[in-house]
C-alpha cells in the first residue's frame, strides 16, 4: 500500500511511504561474474566509505554488480530486509566481491530526520553497525508514537526542522540510544543541529526523486536499474542471480 507524505525538510517533494506491492519481473540471465579476493587482512564486508549521494556502502568499491537501497530507519519492510536478508547477502556475493551494497536513508516522516543525522553522526566502521541496530530496535524506539497526546504533535508540527529532530531524538529515544552504542553526546547534539547536513539531505532527496522516480521504501537499485517490486531478500537474491552474482 502506497501513503503520500510531505517531509518537513522537503516540502516541495511528495514522497511513498513504507512500502510498496511485491510483485515485478527479474531480468533474463547475465554472464556469471566471478569471486574477487579482498585485500590483504581484509573482508570485503569491512570495506566501508561514504558516497557522494549521501549514502555509505559495503564491499568492493569496484564491484561489478553495485546495488543501493533507498531505506527508511523507521520502515518495517526495511527493518526486516536490515535482519533476514542483508546478513544473507553480506555473506554470500558482498563477501565474494561480485556485489558492493549502498544504503542511502529516505525519510518518510518528520520523525526520520533524527535518526538519520546520529546514525550518520559516527565513523565510518560504525554506519553500518548503528543502521543495523536502529533497525533491529525499530518498534520499540516507535512504541511512544502511539501515546503522544494530539497537541504534542501539532506543537511539533510548528517546530523547524531541526528543532523537531532534536524533540524526536529525545522524545523516541534515540540520543539515549545512540549515547549508549558510545557516540558522545555533545557529538550527537550537534549533528543534530547541523544545518548543512539537513540541506545535503533534501538535496540527495531531490536528486532519487529526479533520477528515479522512487516511490516507497525499501526501493532496490542493481547496476542503475530499479528493481521493481522486490522488497525481501528472496526477491533480491533472484535479481541479483540474474545479474551473474
Amino acid at each position: 500500500m502506497k501513503l503520500r507524505l510531505m517531509l518537513a525538510v522537503l516540502p516541495a517533494l511528495a514522497l511513498a511511504g513504507c512500502n510498496k506491492e511485491a510483485g515485478g519481473t527479474v531480468s533474463a540471465p547475465a554472464a556469471a561474474v566471478a569471486a574477487v579476493a579482498a585485500p590483504a587482512g581484509k573482508a570485503w564486508t569491512d570495506v566501508v566509505s561514504r558516497t557522494p549521494e549521501g549514502g555509505f556502502r559495503m564491499g568492493n568499491p569496484d564491484a561489478p554488480i553495485k546495488v543501493i537501497e533507498y531505506g527508511s530507519r523507521t520502515c518495517p519492510t526495511c527493518a526486516n530486509f536490515d535482519r533476514n536478508g542483508l546478513p544473507l547477502m553480506k555473506a554470500g556475493p558482498i563477501a565474494a566481491g561480485k556485489v558492493s551494497y549502498e544504503f542511502r536513508d529516505f525519510p518518510l516522516h518528520p520523525y526520520d530526520l533524527g535518526p538519520l543525522l546520529l546514525g550518520q553522526c559516527v565513523e565510518d566502521a560504525a554506519l553500518f553497525p548503528m543502521l543495523d541496530q536502529m533497525m533491529l530496535e525499530q518498534q520499540r524506539l516507535l512504541a511512544p508514537l502511539s501515546t503522544l497526546p494530539e497537541e504534542v504533535i501539532a506543537k511539533v508540527q510548528a517546530m523547524q526542522p531541526l528543532e523537531a529532530a532534536t524533540f524526536w531524538s529525545e522524545t523516541l529515544g534515540y540520543l539515549d540510544f545512540v549515547k549508549q552504542r558510545g557516540l558522545p553526546e555533545a557529538k550527537a547534539r550537534a549533528c543534530l543541529a547541523d544545518k548543512a547536513a539537513v540541506d545535503k539531505v533534501a538535496l540527495n532527496l531531490q536528486a532519487a526523486d529526479t533520477q528515479y522516480k522512487i516511490s516507497g521504501t525499501p526501493t532496490f537499485i542493481i547496476n542503475g536499474k530499479i528493481v521493481d517490486g522486490v522488497l525481501d531478500w528472496p526477491g533480491l537474491e533472484k535479481a541479483l542471480k540474474a545479474a551473474g552474482a
